[in-house]
């Protein structure tokens, strides 16, 4: 066998190896990833009960069950669920409790903003029913971010009737350590 030939011939063994491993390694590598890939979420949400970090005498709690199914996150209006709230001021004597009827929610990483129609609540805060509040939640772990819509206004029952849905203030308070967790799972949102 001539010299040509044989270097011919080696170069094709070795192409021919290599294109097997890239074939058997490629095979390998997408049956792994099909088995190892995440399974993609079927719903957004925030969950959770927690108490904002305000000082003693003054107690305000929400919980969250609010949920978008993933066929629907192109259209966060029409997340659906229940918000329950609560907010005392002991020296004040003031205070009262409600829930409300989720009606938007959009998520974004381990932030989501939700807003609901407040259909019941009791002393203080029985002026907000009928109003659509908006809340935003920043899913930090111990410690959440939170903040809401009525925050220049002062009240719920003194923001507008025509409040736009999903619309609340940057989460600039905290949860109360120790008092519970909110929960965010994302669906990736494009309204």
């Amino acid at each position: 066998m001539s010299r040509k030939h044989r270097r011919t011939t080696t170069r094709a063994a070795v192409l021919g190896a290599v294109a097997l491993l890239l074939l058997t390694g490629g095979a390998a590598a997408s049956t792994a990833t099909a088995v190892d890939a995440p399974r993609p979420a079927r719903e957004a949400a925030l969950t959770g009960t927690a108490m904002i970090d305000r000082p003693k005498g003054d107690e305000i709690t929400f919980t969250f069950d609010a949920r978008l199914p993933a066929a629907d996150k192109t259209d966060p209006g029409k997340a659906r669920g229940t918000i329950r709230f609560s907010h005392y001021v002991e020296e004040a004597h003031w205070g009262g409790a409600g829930e409300a009827k989720v009606d938007c929610l959009l998520t974004g990483g381990r932030v989501a903003t939700v807003s609901a129609v407040v259909t019941k609540a009791d002393g203080d805060l029985k002026d907000t029913v009928g109003k659509r509040v908006g809340l935003t939640v920043d899913d930090r772990g111990r410690q959440d971010g939170f903040g809401y819509s009525w925050a220049m206004v002062g009240l719920p029952s003194d923001l507008p009737d025509d409040m736009p849905k999903c619309v609340s203030g940057a989460p600039f308070e905290k949860t109360r350590p120790g008092s519970g967790t909110f929960h965010v799972k994302s669906l990736d949102q494009r309204p």
